[in-house]
């Protein structure tokens, strides 16, 4: 079993023994979650640490796209309860990368990707600086806010 994964079992029984209702809520939808990932597909299989965060950013933006269509629904005490799931399902996720550092981190894979190619990249090669920049980014950004930092660099 994961790491991830054991740490989120125990600490829900934690938060079951401390009457904490909110986390309990939310470790089990997480538990769920992996569980339902582990059996989807045509065979049965244990989720590796990287697998189960990326069912937790699925499930942290799930709870910010919520709390947003609460929050322009006028219903801003859902839109909190949203916010504060996300919060916790965040805890076992890592740091996010401020803005100076992704651009640092896109600026390095246009290199990278203009040394490959011997010329400066352009929008045709996107893909390919996109792919270095996630292999340095590893989850600590969300897939559009890495798109950004490349189409900015690329002059896009």
């Amino acid at each position: 079993m994961s790491e991830l994964k054991e740490r989120l079992r125990s600490e829900l029984t934690a938060a079951i023994k401390q009457r904490e209702t909110t986390r309990t809520g939310v470790l089990r939808m997480a538990l769920s979650a992996i569980g339902s990932e582990e059996v989807s597909g045509k065979e049965a299989r244990e989720l590796s640490d990287e697998e189960v965060r990326a069912v937790l950013s699925k499930e942290v933006k799930k709870r910010d796209e919520s709390a947003a269509a609460f929050d322009s629904a006028d219903r801003p005490d859902q839109a909190a309860s949203e916010r504060a799931e996300g919060e916790i399902l965040r805890e076992y996720l890592p740091t996010q990368l401020d803005d100076a550092e992704l651009a640092r981190i896109a600026r390095e894979a246009v290199s990278e990707v203009a040394e490959e190619l011997g010329d400066t990249p352009g929008p045709k090669q996107m893909g390919q600086v996109m792919k270095a920049a996630n292999t340095k980014v590893e989850g600590r950004a969300e897939g559009g806010r890495v798109a950004a930092a490349v189409k900015a660099e690329l002059g896009i």
